[in-house]
């Protein structure tokens, strides 16, 4: 174990404060009822975790204001828009005005400057090759407060990084990938549904999606607590996305309750010129959202995975590290 400092002066922003750990003679199985027990003690450090995971959404906050609030110019989402115009031009006629006038949505597209170019290619590969590192990181601070351990947050968090460094950083670039691919699908798919092909293809991208969000679940605590190969974690969490079905439902009805209830309240306390609530979710959700898919997760890693090695081993260690048999 290393040693670590107690009773600091600042509770909330101390990241190296120890916490009461389980309960004795306490019923800590993983139930609906237990979570919310463990959520009320452990939610000042999931508050302090998700201070640190806000350096991670700098370019994601930068890119929405590019894209939102930046200057746009109407573009039509049709492509035969164009050359319906030029016909309309050369052979004026009511039957070709009315389909033009159909064909003539318009969307905002943002103006992308030199300078803002560079400014998000930048910011896109700072956050490319960091991503894997905050995921990392978060994954093991979160594991242990699910496990009900000791948790230092700061020196935990770093911790975990520089021992899956070279793996964290790799299996963030196929998440981060992954991620920009789906959600530039959706996006596109989106704004062209109305055939029977955009729909179908649009259903396969959000079931594609919902099927690696819940893969997301496990991938970090797969890395964190085994020494597995990349392709195998991943092939591994695809497995317990089955494996695990109910308790994964579960965690992403918990992330649709949270987001939703964030809105309502931001919606209301604007209805009411009251504003304060919007920037309340950047203190908490993020981390939130983590505890809960950790804690949907990990039993299901553990009944698999662990419980089966540590029946055979007797007494596993405190931090063990589960190899690859193939290796």
């Amino acid at each position: 174990m290393k040693n670590r400092s107690e009773n600091k002066k600042f509770k909330l922003f101390n990241m190296n404060k120890d916490g009461k750990g389980v309960y004795e003679e306490e019923n800590t199985k993983p139930t609906f009822l237990y979570f919310f027990k463990l959520l009320f003690r452990k939610f000042s450090k999931i508050i302090r975790l998700n201070l640190m995971l806000l350096v991670q959404f700098i370019p994601v906050f930068v890119f929405l204001y590019a894209f939102v609030a930046g200057t746009k110019t109407p573009t039509a989402l049709e492509s035969v828009y164009a050359p319906l115009y030029g016909i309309s031009q050369i052979i004026p006629s009511a039957s070709m005005t009315s389909f033009l006038d159909v064909q003539s949505i318009q969307m905002g597209v943002p103006v992308i400057h030199p300078v803002l170019m560079v400014v998000l290619t930048v910011l896109a590969v700072i956050t490319a090759v960091t991503f894997g590192w905050f995921n990392t990181g978060a994954a093991y601070v979160l594991r242990g407060l699910v496990r009900g351990d000791a948790v230092f947050i700061w020196s935990d968090f770093f911790y975990a990084i520089k021992r899956n460094l070279k793996q964290s950083f790799f299996m963030g670039l196929i998440d981060f990938i992954c991620i920009v691919v789906l959600v530039v699908d959706f996006m596109h798919l989106y704004n062209i549904t109305g055939s029977y092909f955009n729909d179908v293809m649009y259903i396969m991208v959000c079931a594609i999606a919902i099927i690696f969000i819940t893969m997301r679940f496990y991938m970090y605590q797969l890395l964190i607590t085994f020494d597995l190969k990349t392709l195998k974690i991943l092939k591994n969490s695809l497995i317990f996305t089955v494996l695990g079905i109910k308790r994964n439902i579960m965690a992403l009805l918990g992330f649709v309750v949270v987001i939703a209830l964030n809105v309502v309240i931001i919606f209301f306390s604007l209805s009411v010129g009251f504003s304060i609530p919007i920037i309340l979710p950047a203190f908490y959700v993020v981390a939130l959202l983590g505890f809960i898919s950790t804690y949907a997760a990990y039993p299901i890693i553990d009944k698999y995975m662990i419980a089966p090695y540590a029946s055979e081993n007797d007494t596993p260690a405190e931090e063990p590290i589960f190899h690859d048999e193939e290796e």
